[in-house]
């Protein structure tokens, strides 16, 4: 089987706590299953066709899986040593580690640099995840 990439990398940036995104073998589409007890609602017929016949349905990568906070850390060991490395490495300790991270890359301008690097990642991870599933991918 094969997949674009690029819809491995849409589920991945869209990955949230509300849905869990899968790959319908059968489809090539990628379908939603919503929490019922974070967002209240519940799609039956979708959660009991992926019951039914789980390898159908290939779960893409959770938020839990990506591991964006482990990202941000990565791009700021990539910095050279100095302020803004150090200004980087404050921002994300403790509560509203995301909102400083984005704020302080803003003000250092590397916003580009920045997304360039989740970019890749998220890349990596796709590919990573097709390579698991024994899925050939197209760019």
């Amino acid at each position: 089987m094969t997949i674009k990439l690029e819809q491995v990398i849409e589920a991945i940036e869209m990955s949230d706590d509300f849905f869990t995104s899968f790959w319908d073998t059968k489809t090539g589409e990628t379908v939603y299953l919503a929490d019922p007890l974070l967002n209240g609602e519940t799609d039956e017929v979708l959660a009991a066709e992926i019951e039914n016949d789980p390898k159908r349905f290939l779960r893409f990568p959770t938020k839990y899986e990506i591991h964006e906070y482990r990202i941000m850390e990565d791009f700021i060991e990539q910095l050279s040593p100095g302020k803004v490395q150090s200004d980087l490495s404050y921002s994300i300790r403790g509560k509203g580690a995301f909102r400083r991270f984005k704020e302080s890359i803003r003000y250092h301008g590397l916003e580009q640099q920045w997304y360039d690097c989740l970019e890749k990642a998220y890349r990596d991870i796709a590919v990573r995840w097709c390579t698991e599933e024994g899925l050939a991918y197209s760019r």
